[in-house]
């Protein structure tokens, strides 16, 4: 079975849908990327996935071992999270929130998962200092890195590159493009910026509230031409 299935899935916003009858799977070790014009539904829909919106109708179903809680999620950006007074050590560390259970100290081994993120987003050195001081490339880093802290076989990620420079832009696909090839993670991602974040895709959805086109990049790069 997928990693995730959706069943005919219909979720309302403020009592109009926002998505309708999506269905929709996602497989183990398979990049997805999400594409759609603003208000098209897609950050709805990856909410409803993560189970912090209940869809109106349809199912959401987890499979091959897959437990909400060991989802990396990596939202929009926003003011607030620019402003987290707290230093980069701790925003990391937050995502093993979930994973603690009723616990009110981290494991050892939870510490140590935070670190070694760190060191794979390059931002083991910056973990003593404040996040709202860090550049938006960094703030990001120290995001995905939060996510990987409850990831384990799914990193979900809305618009991660957004509002950066090229240089940094560049550098988060790299990354979020080694941890699918290497560590074989699923990856959910959302974006705008089509012709980069499809680049390394295995499978392209394009959202408009429901499903238009669900195919490999190579059948979306031909479904554009029919469609121009």
């Amino acid at each position: 079975m997928a990693l995730m299935e959706l069943q005919d899935v219909t979720v309302t916003f403020e009592g109009h849908a926002a998505v309708e009858h999506v269905s929709l799977k996602i497989e183990r070790g398979e990049y997805t990327v999400m594409l759609g014009r603003n208000g098209s539904g897609k950050s709805t829909l990856m909410r409803a996935m993560l189970g912090l919106v209940r869809p109106k109708s349809g199912q959401i179903l987890l499979g091959d071992g897959l437990r909400r809680d060991h989802i990396g999620y990596m939202p929009q950006k926003t003011q607030a999270q620019r402003d987290f007074p707290a230093s980069v050590e701790e925003v990391v560390r937050s995502g093993l929130i979930n994973r603690m259970g009723l616990r009110m100290r981290y494991s050892a081994a939870e510490k140590e998962r935070a670190v070694e993120n760190m060191r794979l987003l390059g931002i083991d050195g910056l973990r003593k200092k404040a996040y709202p001081t860090l550049s938006g490339g960094q703030q990001q880093r120290v995001l995905l890195a939060r996510a990987l802290c409850a990831a384990d076989d799914l990193l979900m990620l809305d618009e991660p590159v957004a509002a950066l420079d090229p240089e940094a832009t560049e550098g988060l696909y790299g990354v979020i493009r080694m941890l699918h090839r290497e560590r074989g993670m699923a990856v959910l991602m959302i974006s705008h910026d089509v012709q980069a974040a499809v680049r390394d895709a295995d499978r392209v959805v394009v959202l408009d509230r429901d499903v238009r086109f669900n195919g490999t990049r190579e059948q979306y790069a031909q479904w554009r031409k029919d469609n121009a």
